[in-house]
């Protein structure tokens, strides 16, 4: 080599070095991406497919690699939470300090929100429910009542009250009401419970109803408004036997719903400190339902533990909760504003909207924790497929691109049904013959995502592998998780909800006629 090349190739000698540290460093950032394959499949079965949200314009590798500061960021921020109980600058209503204490929720043992004996408490309640108790009337609005519907939904169904084989061996009939002022439903129900108890003697000679009002300030409008209403009426009538349970915040003097309890030895459930309305279904407040319909609780929190261990990395690759966050975060800044939840399962409908509220009061804030005006947070939208693939897919497929869809799939179903023809003189029936109603179900929501995903529609698909307490566990678990990640990517508070106290603050005026 002449001595002018020789001192060519040492003048380039620190440029190569340079490329050579950048290469590696993006490499690096690079390498633990190539590993997002489109799909997490946890040891549970639990699968989050997210192929159809990479690779779009909206969102890009590049972007995800730009966000892994932030995202080991969120999950340190949720360590803290774990380690202390404290998320960063959270307040409560009344501008004090207050916990986060949802993260503790799946681990029973002394000194969290759930321990051996608040369990089994739940567990005597459900067994004194099904021996004594003809029905029972869950009174709550919001988390104090969302939560609940999931569960009886699932694991009572729409016959329950009817012509359940389960209900008719010893449990009682279920009612909801307190979730919204409505005077014809509260006068519906009293008059079916009239009825019931003319046609039937009750399990102990009378007929007897347990009324459960579930507030944790224990002066939640919705709900004493209810309470009232059937703890005076069924006080007087000479049909009914009544018995109240409480729900509420047991602290001295903090509840009114706990000085009644008291005074009147009526049975009281806790809302602990740190425990949000929309996080409070693996709690008191949901599991009551639960205990009341013999849900199997041990299993629907050994499903939230599972997940909440699987979502503790700061991998990418590995915690589908923080992913998904990242995911929504990135569609959030580019304008997908509009969140659209779709299980294919009709049981699964009030999932959606137990989200509605889980998503719309932890991300839609005005403010971020620095005080800066961000008006955060996407539109959720409760759907079911097939049903809404009649009613909302054109917008989803044709509309603005502003959504986010999110699919629920169960994997396997307790029972198929397979159609027969028995009208085979009709030949537009003949197509009918042998469908398996739910494989059917399965193409339904497969058309619907290859729809989108042509089009370069953001969808993503959460797959249960069974719909059950253990796997009910895991899907609502991941999603409070998946908007904790979110909330410290944005900088949000996802623990408050001031925008509902403005209201509330204007409706005791005008009530009070100031």
């Amino acid at each position: 080599m002449s001595k002018s090349a020789n001192a060519k190739a040492l003048a380039l000698l620190p440029l190569l070095w340079f490329y050579d540290k950048i290469f590696k460093s993006i490499n690096i950032l690079y390498g633990d991406i190539m590993n997002l394959s489109g799909k997490v499949v946890l040891e549970s079965g639990f699968i989050f497919d997210y192929a159809a949200m990479l690779g779009t314009e909206v969102i890009s590798t590049e972007k995800i690699v730009a966000l892994q500061d932030e995202a080991k960021g969120a999950a340190a921020a949720l360590a803290v939470i774990r380690d202390t109980g404290i998320a960063k600058a959270h307040l409560s209503k009344d501008g004090t300090p207050e916990h986060v204490f949802f993260t503790r929720l799946p681990f029973v043992r002394e000194g969290n929100p759930n321990t051996p004996e608040s369990i089994q408490r739940l567990k005597d309640f459900g067994a004194y429910v099904q021996r004594e108790i003809d029905a029972v009337v869950f009174l709550g609005v919001g988390g104090s009542y969302l939560g609940n519907k999931v569960i009886f939904d699932i694991f009572a169904g729409t016959g329950w009250n009817v012509g359940c084989e389960k209900r008719r061996q010893c449990y009682p009939r279920v009612y909801f009401s307190g979730n919204n002022l409505d005077a014809d439903q509260y006068s519906e129900i009293f008059t079916e419970l009239e009825y019931l108890s003319e046609q039937d003697s009750g399990k102990n000679g009378k007929f007897r109803v347990l009324l459960v009002p579930i507030s944790k300030s224990g002066t939640t409008l919705e709900t004493l408004a209810a309470f009232t209403y059937f703890y005076e009426f069924c006080q007087k009538s000479l049909l009914l036997q009544t018995e109240v349970a409480v729900v509420t915040d047991q602290q001295e003097g903090a509840s009114p719903l706990h000085i009644l309890a008291k005074a009147n030895h009526w049975r009281s459930f806790d809302i602990k400190e740190g425990i949000g309305g929309r996080f409070c279904v693996f709690s008191d407040p949901g599991l009551v339902t639960a205990a009341v319909i013999g849900m199997d609780i041990d299993a629907f929190l050994r499903g939230a533990r599972d997940m909440e261990l699987a979502c503790r990395t700061e991998a990418l690759d590995q915690n589908p909760a923080l992913l998904n966050a990242v995911l929504k975060y990135i569609a959030a800044a580019e304008g997908m504003d509009i969140e659209v939840f779709m299980p294919y399962a009709a049981s699964m409908k009030s999932v959606g909207e137990w989200y509605v509220q889980l998503l719309a009061e932890s991300l839609g804030k005005r403010q971020d924790r620095v005080g800066r005006t961000v008006h955060y947070g996407r539109t959720p939208i409760a759907a079911v497929g097939s049903t809404d693939m009649h009613a909302q897919t054109q917008q989803h497929q044709d509309g603005k691109r502003d959504k986010v869809i999110q699919f629920v799939e169960i994997a396997e179903r307790k029972q198929e049904i397979i159609l027969n023809n028995p009208f085979p003189q009709v030949d537009a029936f003949a197509r009918y013959s042998g469908l398996g109603i739910d494989a059917t179900l399965k193409v339904a929501l497969a058309a619907n995502e290859e729809a989108l995903t042509s089009d370069g529609r953001l969808n993503a698909k959460y797959i249960l592998p069974f719909l059950n307490e253990y796997y009910l566990g895991q899907l609502l678990y991941f999603l409070m998780l998946s908007v904790a990640y979110e909330g410290e990517l944005a900088d949000v508070d996802a623990y408050d909800q001031p925008g509902v106290e403005t209201y509330k603050r204007i409706m005791k005026q005008k009530m009070s006629g100031d």
